[in-house]
């Protein structure tokens, strides 16, 4: 299987690490932001040009959460996705409150930071990088810090799920940012970042991208 995209993306992240948890073998085909740095299979298998991507074969399929569920509904082993109905939905709520309302703030961020300047050559909006950061976060910080776990454990039971993984995964991408969450003002929040960006599925994709960012800026 393909994935098309750039880990950079909390997204594609997000299905690489779904993939790694699960034991799944997914060959990551790079895709820039630009159209010009589009595949044509990534054209193929994205009809809104966004990424991720998937080909499976004859079978192609874009948006993350719809490449996760197909993976959790092709691959049963180690389940990530909850089978009880509470469980199950406070999964998905999470990951549409990352999707949306986390990386409606964190995309400004990411953006004007490291996107623009690095990847596009030209100046990002740091006004509106710092706006972001000073002014639509600190709900969001203050609702996952009320959320997450006190020392050990996870957002929904008592295992690794997706809402694990979709919470995470922006903070990778923020890092990149210099853009993280303080220990003295969440504690709680800081130590369950910490702990999930320390698993292996996440740390073999971020040591990448950092060592990407390093080569693409000393160019």
């Amino acid at each position: 299987m393909i994935l098309y995209g750039s880990s950079l993306s909390p997204y594609v992240r997000k299905v690489l690490v779904v993939a790694a948890e699960k034991g799944v073998d997914l060959q990551l085909e790079p895709t820039g932001p630009t159209p010009g740095q589009h595949s044509e299979g990534f054209l193929a298998a994205s009809p809104l040009r966004k990424m991720p991507a998937l080909r499976d074969g004859d079978y192609l399929l874009a948006d993350s959460s719809a490449i996760i569920h197909y993976l959790e509904a092709k691959f049963r082993e180690r389940p990530l996705i909850p089978a009880e109905p509470r469980a199950r939905g406070t999964t998905i709520w999470f990951e549409e409150y990352a999707d949306t309302v986390l990386m409606a703030c964190g995309a400004k961020i990411f953006f004007n930071r490291v996107v623009a300047p690095v990847f596009l050559g030209r100046p990002g909006d740091l006004d509106a990088a710092a706006a972001a950061e000073r002014d639509d976060m600190p709900p969001i910080l203050d609702y996952l810090e009320s959320v997450a776990p006190e020392q050990e454990g996870y957002l929904v039971g008592d295992r690794l799920t997706l809402a694990d993984i979709a919470v995470t995964s922006p903070w990778a991408t923020l890092a990149h940012a210099d853009c993280a969450v303080s220990p003295s003002e969440h504690p709680r929040l800081a130590n369950y970042l910490g702990r999930m960006l320390s698993r292996p599925s996440f740390t073999d994709w971020t040591n990448r991208e950092q060592a990407l960012l390093e080569r693409v800026r000393a160019a």
